[in-house]
């Protein structure tokens, strides 16, 4: 299996499976001298982690990582920082039924017609507990980028959308309720859907909104590696994303150049923005601001049709903890995908400034 590494000069590379002994990474690329604040790196695997509210999954995972390598009293010290979270939690016998047949929506299939082989444990490989490791390595990410702000939230459950912009939230309440989202009355009607969702034995997709605040002008690279490219293919990466747009988004092929376009005050800055922060695929000096679109969780607690290993038809019904949706969960996640695109973009900066 390739593609296992994210990031050019900022690298990480991600192993283990849902249901193995433990998921971890290899940060490769981090400059030395950084001071960690662990507690901060733990706090975002927090967010992230299984049986934090009565809306996820009640897979009981303390999320604790432990660091190998690369760090010394506290500081990077410019080698690779290698780390694992153990896993304590699994119940691999739930996923005994699905041993020879196909969960519709999921990677089961794919992976057997790829591999010839999958672990059918969680998903093995291709379960979204993998992305624990990419909040370690964002978090580290976000602490090389002290200056910089990154802000995600959730806008949207299913039909139950903000209509608020994120100039007018206040983002310290995003995390005093379990859906993460600052505007406080939709976050109720949000967490109660999510519960409805769960009883009904189904699942609900839904829309997290990221705001990166205080980015340099001059990160990204003009043709293939455009700065939207990037968040794009970051975001794209994270499993059950299905949709990503950045500033006017698909609402801007609506618009005429006469009002859609960004114009200049005189200290550089933009009197709108709605090129979401980036011109010619380089930041510009504004907010740097992005939806991110997630279907609904694959397995869910009804009787399905689907098909085995031999392709004769079977009736399925899902078991084991799942989320019935997964956005609240995603917040940390897109935060640290975000954050490992911009230390990648600002060292190459730096390999290239003359």
């Amino acid at each position: 299996m390739s593609g296992n590494t994210f990031g050019n000069l900022f690298q990480l590379t991600s192993f283990g499976e849902s249901h193995g002994p433990a998921i971890g990474g290899v940060i490769d690329g981090c400059p030395s001298g950084i001071e960690l604040d662990m507690e901060a790196i733990q706090r975002d695997l927090n967010r992230r982690k299984p049986g934090q509210s009565a809306i996820v999954t009640q897979r009981k995972e303390p999320d604790e990582v432990e660091f190998f390598s690369g760090i010394f009293e506290g500081k990077t010290t410019g080698v690779p920082i290698g780390f694992a979270i153990f896993n304590t939690n699994q119940k691999s016998r739930d996923y005994d039924h699905i041993k020879d047949q196909y969960r519709p929506s999921h990677a089961d299939k794919v992976y057997d017609d790829k591999y010839g082989v999958r672990d059918y444990r969680g998903g093995g490989r291709s379960s979204a507990r993998e992305t624990a490791s990419r909040v370690v390595a964002g978090a580290i990410a976000k602490q090389f980028l002290p200056d910089i702000k990154f802000t995600a939230y959730v806008s949207a459950v299913g039909e139950i959308q903000m209509d608020k912009s994120y100039q007018e939230l206040d983002f310290k309440t995003i995390e005093q309720n379990p859906v993460r989202c600052p505007d406080p009355q939709k976050a109720v009607e949000m967490e109660q859907y999510i519960k409805q969702i769960r009883k009904e034995g189904d699942t609900v997709g839904g829309i997290i909104s990221c705001v990166i605040q205080n980015v340099p002008s001059g990160l990204g690279e003009p043709v293939f590696n455009k700065l939207h490219a990037e968040l794009g293919k970051a975001m794209l990466s994270i499993n059950a994303v299905k949709g990503f747009e950045y500033g006017s988004g698909f609402e801007g092929s609506k618009d005429r150049g006469s009002n859609h376009n960004d114009l200049y005050n005189a200290d550089g800055t933009t009197k709108t923005n709605k090129s979401g922060g980036i011109q010619g695929g380089i930041s510009n000096g504004m907010d740097i601001y992005f939806k991110v679109a997630f279907k609904p969780v694959a397995t869910i607690m009804q009787s399905q049709q689907t098909i085995n290993n031999k392709g004769e038809a079977v009736e399925m019904t899902g078991k084991g903890r799942h989320d019935p949706c997964v956005v609240p969960r995603a917040v940390p996640i897109v935060e640290a995908m975000a954050a490992l695109v911009l230390a990648d973009l600002t060292l190459l900066n730096r390999a290239v400034k003359k």
